[in-house]
């Protein structure tokens, strides 16, 4: 009998933006991409509907400590909504329940848009992953179960009408995070008296990214493994939009174990007596990331997450 040998995966850190195409799921992809780079450890950092295209931030090794910061930043998507058709799921892989004649200017579209922008109030689907007694809500819509669902407050930072041609309506979205596009166009539609679905959405941004230094999981497949593992951006690339100070060689030992440092001040940081500011954290004799770490009114510096320094050298 022949034995089997567990293929030995390698440590890679770093951030791969892709592309995602259409019709795959966010694990396949990740799952991909983690077998061509043979990475030991991987993450996304939330994902997208099959039927979504675009930003697709994959994580590996050290950078999968950071996913969480791109779960809570703001996003950036393209929406095609289809007026005058309502389906099950607020997208195309659902049912037809009901069409209506579209008559509307976009006059009409711009003042129904206005009610949408600021903070709102949206219930989540049926069809989505958010769970119920440890099941998701897709599961119990599958089964032909309608739970309540409870409407949460989500933040609309900017909405633009990009496109009107009659009965599709293209948008470009600017939102928080637990947003769903789908339950936005839908409710539009239902705004605008006549009804609406998503037919195509497309993610840009998610957080300081973008979709400029992405590439596609065809694209990354056709290159050799050196230049694949020149497409990951490093592991702060997550951290841009913090503040960002530099220890010393001694204070970078005392971080490194776990110690706080008083005394410590950040020109871009403005911690106050209500919160602590979050501040990414480097090496000033090298410019090595070190991690994240609170920094209180008091100038005291507190380690919250640290990167292993070999990785990041």
């Amino acid at each position: 009998m022949k034995r089997q040998f567990k293929h030995q995966r390698v440590p890679v850190h770093g951030v791969l933006l892709l592309d995602k195409p259409e019709g795959v799921s966010s694990t396949y992809a990740l799952g991909v991409a983690k077998r061509l780079l043979n990475a030991e450890k991987a993450g996304h950092t939330g994902t997208l509907d099959p039927f979504a295209t675009g930003l697709l931030p994959l994580c590996f090794g050290e950078a999968t400590k950071f996913a969480q910061d791109l779960l809570d930043a703001d996003k950036i998507y393209e929406a095609t909504v289809h007026l005058g058709v309502t389906t099950t799921t607020a997208d195309t892989e659902g049912d037809i329940v009901a069409t209506k004649s579209v008559d509307l200017t976009p006059e009409q579209i711009e003042l129904v848009l206005q009610q949408f922008r600021g903070e709102i109030k949206q219930v989540p689907p049926m069809h989505s992953a958010l769970k119920r007694d440890g099941k998701p809500l897709y599961e119990y819509a599958r089964e032909g179960v309608v739970l309540e669902r409870e409407a949460r407050e989500v933040a609309i930072h900017a909405l633009e009408l990009v496109e009107f041609n009659s009965p599709y309506l293209k948008i470009r979205v600017h939102c928080s995070k637990g947003t769903y596009i789908r339950v936005l166009g839908e409710d539009i539609g239902r705004a605008l008296g006549c009804g609406a679905h998503l037919i195509a959405l497309r993610r840009t941004g998610v957080g300081t990214l973008d979709l400029e230094r992405s590439i596609t999981l065809a694209e990354f497949t056709e290159l050799a493994l050196e230049e694949q593992s020149k497409a990951l951006l490093p592991v702060d690339a997550l951290l841009l939009s913090l503040p960002a100070i530099r220890l010393s060689e001694e204070l970078t030992q005392r971080f490194l174990h776990g110690q706080r440092l008083p005394g410590m001040v950040c020109e871009d940081a403005h911690p106050t007596e209500e919160a602590d500011a979050l501040l990414r954290v480097y090496r000033v004799v090298d410019d090595v990331l070190l991690g994240v770490a609170l920094l209180d009114v008091r100038g005291v510096l507190s380690p919250q997450r640290l990167v292993s320094v070999s990785t990041s050298e």
